[in-house]
């Protein structure tokens, strides 16, 4: 028999003829050979008599692994890695039936709703589902991905609800890849805002059409054309102005445009002609999952095509198990759910992520095989991905790997405050690449430096950078213990500064922050001719009058300056201790709110070796 080694095949091309040995490419010989009924050491013994010398956890190139499977006669195929899991599923579950033309149907148009936050998202989903949604939120702010049917003059919609917190985009990005159209909320008084921005670039990456809803019109600082001029910035140039953006005006408190937004995206889907086959074992995507304590695994899922009823086996990433409930979006039970029908199921044995693939399949033993396989993979790829970052270095040993005619990999864990921020960041710092500095990378996204970040650049030996967020008391401890380095910045011409410094050997010596004291504001009060003080705990070391500090809200800087007044009591004090209570004033600021974190330091200069 002679091996195939057609390195061009995709997921696409016809069915792998049976027999044939699926390998990804970049395996190692412990891995590879149980995939021919051998040992590592059988592997190895033959490459080393080959004059290939190489260990059982080292990385296979194509050459040798095609070495191997000539010697032993197998019909060996190798894919890039993930094609892997894309032809096992076209040899498990039968798809031959999705093209056929004869069986596709109308189906539901899935609608992803966007926006900044407050800009009325829910509101607008409230008014269609006639639920009051809003109560049931903690602040007003969504917390989970929602899927919901609603009918429209005797068509359904479903709409997916995408939760707004920045700290989660890549949620949002979920929402936008399993969409059909995208409603795009923005409030006429407010305009474009970062989150808006960072909703369209989602949206255009899903190449879905955008429909925008302009909230809030009967806002007294309502200004329509200044939003339609944003939207043209942002190349959603209005069908008022020439252009071929779906704008429709509304203000959902009101109930005013909402019926004229639903036919617009019955119009919308209309053109698009959404189809599906709404027979045959079913396919989707996972939307948001959970461990429930009463009833254990719980999945929201979106069924794409086919029909996944009570009973079918199922496997959803490395999570299989058998339907036992399936549960709609008004709380009934179901026995059966087509096309865009967005259901929680019940009966998975274990929690499978986000964005995961599910299918329905023959048996319950094909599902538990592809789910454990996989399981094992995932785990395989995550201790290569772990060996292959940890070979970064340090910000300070950069010019000493150069010196030693090394390529230096320079892993890099970023944290900043806003969308626009975090891209203008990432950008500048690849401008400063070189042939011999290579920049990866490792975790990107907008919030406070938390625990996990930590966690993720000690495993990956990277260097933490936030601009204009600073770590939580929690975090600096656990940095401290793994041997972090954590790096603050709120001007970037500094940040790429020290970067570019490290690149040639020129670090100069800096200011090392040191905090000297956390407190947590608890109450607000407000004094006549003075104006707010705040009442606080404080949480670590000790709060000294005239101290550098620092406001803190969500984990983000929002105020720099000075104490200048502290009180125990009635008296003034010159410090207070941690666990006792005092009132703080700050110079020029009086956006107080409970929750707010003030974080005092001091400079200290230390010299860079």
């Amino acid at each position: 028999m002679q091996p195939n080694y057609n390195s061009s095949y995709t997921a696409t091309n016809a069915p792998v003829p049976e027999g044939t040995i699926i390998v990804e490419r970049g395996v190692s010989a412990q891995e590879f050979a149980p995939k021919l009924n051998r040992t590592a050491a059988d592997v190895i013994r033959f490459l080393l008599q080959n004059g290939e010398m190489v260990t059982a956890t080292m990385t296979l190139t194509d050459e040798q692994m095609e070495l191997f499977a000539l010697e032993v006669n197998a019909d060996l195929l190798l894919v890039e890695p993930g094609q892997q899991e894309e032809l096992e599923l076209q040899a498990l579950f039968d798809d031959s039936d999705d093209d056929d033309e004869s069986l596709q149907v109308l189906r539901a148009p899935v609608i992803t709703v966007m926006g900044h936050v407050d800009h009325g998202k829910t509101t607008l989903l409230d008014k269609i589902r006639n639920a009051n949604v809003v109560s049931g939120e903690a602040g007003g702010i969504t917390q989970h991905i929602g899927a919901y049917m609603v009918d429209v003059d005797g068509r359904k919609i479903t709409v997916l609800d995408t939760p707004r917190h920045a700290a989660v985009t890549k949620m949002r990005a979920r929402g936008a890849q399993v969409t059909d159209i995208v409603v795009l909320m923005v409030a006429a008084d407010d305009g474009v805002m970062p989150q808006t921005i960072e909703a369209i670039n989602h949206a255009r990456a899903a190449e879905v059409p955008i429909v925008v809803a302009l909230n809030k019109i009967d806002k007294e600082n309502a200004d329509v054309q200044r939003v339609l001029s944003q939207l043209s910035e942002h190349e959603l140039v209005p069908e008022s102005w020439g252009g071929d953006t779906i704008v429709v005006e509304m203000s959902a408190q009101q109930n005013l445009g909402i019926d004229d937004l639903l036919e617009q995206l019955a119009a919308v889907a209309e053109v698009e002609e959404l189809t599906a086959n709404p027979t045959g074992r079913a396919k989707g995507v996972v939307l948001e999952a959970n461990l429930d304590i009463g009833r254990g695994p719980v999945a929201t899922i979106l069924v794409d095509k086919g029909e996944l009823k009570v009973g079918d086996p199922i496997v959803a990433g490395a999570a299989w198990g058998r339907v036992r409930a399936m549960i709609n979006d008004k709380g009934e039970q179901v026995k059966s759910a087509g096309p865009s029908t967005p259901v929680q199921v019940l009966g998975l044995q274990s929690v499978p992520n986000a964005g995961d693939e599910f299918r329905s399949s023959e048996t319950e033993k094909t599902a538990r095989t592809v789910a454990e396989a996989r399981e094992q993979r995932y785990r395989l790829k995550a201790q290569r991905g772990d060996a292959r970052l940890s070979t970064g270095v340090k910000l300070e040993d950069i010019f000493n790997s150069i010196q030693a005619g090394e390529v230096a990999t320079l892993n890099i864990v970023l944290k900043a405050d806003v969308q626009g921020s975090l891209e203008a960041v990432t950008e500048s710092l690849r401008r400063l690449e070189r042939d011999e500095v290579k920049l990866a990378f490792v975790h990107r996204a907008v919030g406070g430096i938390t625990e996990n970040d930590i966690s993720l650049a000690a495993t990956t030996n990277a260097t933490l950078i936030g601009f204009n967020v600073r770590p939580d008391r929690k975090a600096r401890e656990m940095a401290d213990s793994e041997g972090v380095e954590i790096r603050t910045y709120e001007i970037i011409y500094k940040l790429l500064e020290d970067i570019e410094r490290a690149m040639v050997g020129m670090l100069a010596p800096e200011y090392e922050e040191v905090v000297t004291g956390e407190a947590e504001v608890r109450e607000v009060f407000r004094v006549p001719r003075i104006g707010g003080i705040a009442g606080c705990m404080v949480l670590s070391g000790q709060i000294t009058r005239g101290s550098k500090v620092r406001f803190l809200r969500d984990g983000t800087i929002i105020w720099k300056g000075a104490i200048t007044s502290l009180k125990r009591f009635k008296d003034d004090a010159r410090e207070v201790r941690e666990g006792f209570e005092c009132g703080i004033g700050l110079s020029d600021f009086q956006d107080l709110k409970p929750g707010d974190l003030i974080e005092t330091y001091e400079e200290r200069e230390i010299a860079r070796v």
